[in-house]
């Protein structure tokens, strides 16, 4: 029996099929910017990406009845605790009408629960991104009314915590971790006996810039940016999120462009990156107080590095450098989003972790 994995993304939807911890057969489909330009919502997706699951199993030879699960990543829904989720009616109702925001991922709920029931199985999403286990006091902020939110990489950072726990034989459940997920976008999590306590928050503009973000700004400055007519609205939101970091100081969001600029004796990109590394290093330590003890002391098992930028070993060991006085450095490259999902499941089926229910809010 194996489990149905599918994760539909802006630009691809990720499918694959596993067994215990193998993988099966595994699939990236790519779609072109022409192919999703008609599409007016996301949820009007469902039928193009419904047939290329079908076409992935056709050209594996899966047998519909030998498929025990159906787990899908999690979409925009409302703030809620990490773990396994069934998708219910409710939930696939909130996604498809995008009730919280519209992603791509809103789809995998949907596309999970549709084909579960055509074969009489469960439908699971496993650690959304709005995974919520905030502590209140790191929730709260200086100006009553606006509060931090927890929206962060959580499925990715999970399940390499539970590979660096696997590897220095702890219990994720019973430890400590400081996990960096370092991509376009920069979250760091406090995992605390396996809830993530406070959070980086790079889609909220929190934290240090990375190749794409402009990560943390000073907000006076910005203020007088915009009343004074600097800066509009529209396009400073635009920079803060997608053309800002190296892309606004080099022109590129590319760190190996970087790198080699760096070895041709460019001393402006030798900066730069070492401010982002920096930036990075410092809202990890910024992470050690919620792993503190009543006396003080830090407990922490690693701190773990993941995301597409761990795969720069400049920019890894930079950060390394920086961050190795809090504990060991586990670095586990680019994400495990697959294997993390098909885990969840199993985990749900072999009754090791509970199946929460959805309640709409």
């Amino acid at each position: 029996m194996s489990i149905l994995v599918i994760n539909p993304g802006s630009t691809s939807t990720k499918v694959a099929l596993y067994k215990g911890g193998d993988t099966l057969a595994a699939e990236e489909l790519q779609h072109a910017r022409e192919d999703m330009a008609g599409f007016v919502r996301v949820a009007d997706q469902f039928d193009f990406r419904m047939r290329l699951v079908g076409e992935f199993l056709g050209k594996t030879g899966t047998d519909p009845k030998r498929i025990r699960a159906v787990v899908a990543r999690g979409g925009l829904l409302h703030s809620l605790e990490g773990g396994v989720y069934e998708v219910s009616d409710e939930m696939v109702d909130d996604l498809q009408n995008a009730r919280y925001g519209e992603h791509a991922c809103n789809l995998g709920g949907m596309l999970a629960l549709a084909l579960a029931r055509q074969w009489g199985v469960p439908a699971y999403v496993v650690d959304p991104v709005v995974t919520d286990e905030m502590m209140d006091k790191a929730r709260l902020t200086g100006l009553p009314g606006l509060e931090r939110r927890s929206i962060f990489h959580a499925l990715n950072q999970r399940g390499v915590a539970r590979i660096a726990a696997g590897r220095l034989g702890v219990d994720y459940a019973r430890s400590n971790f400081i996990v960096c997920h370092m991509g376009g976008g920069v979250s760091i999590g406090a995992h605390r006996r396996g809830r993530v306590v406070d959070v980086i928050n790079a889609l909220d503009g929190e934290g240090p810039f990375t190749p794409e973000r402009t990560g943390s700004l000073p907000l006076v400055p910005v203020l007088d940016m915009v009343h004074q007519g600097r800066r509009e609205y529209a396009e400073l939101r635009t920079t803060i999120l997608r053309q800002g970091g190296l892309t606004a100081h080099l022109g590129t969001n590319d760190p190996r462009e970087v790198l080699a600029r760096m070895d041709r004796g460019d001393e402006r990109a030798g900066l730069v990156f070492r401010a982002m590394a920096y930036g990075m290093a410092r809202y990890v330590v910024s992470m050690a107080p919620a792993l503190t003890d009543e006396e003080g002391r830090l407990d922490l098992a690693a701190v773990v590095l993941t995301g597409g930028l761990s795969r720069s070993a400049a920019l890894v060991d930079e950060i390394t450098r920086q961050v190795r006085f809090l504990g060991p450095v586990e670095v586990v490259p680019g994400e495990v989003e697959m294997s993390a999902l098909a885990e969840g499941a199993s985990r749900a089926l072999c009754g090791r972790e509970p199946v929460r229910t959805y309640l709409r809010a």
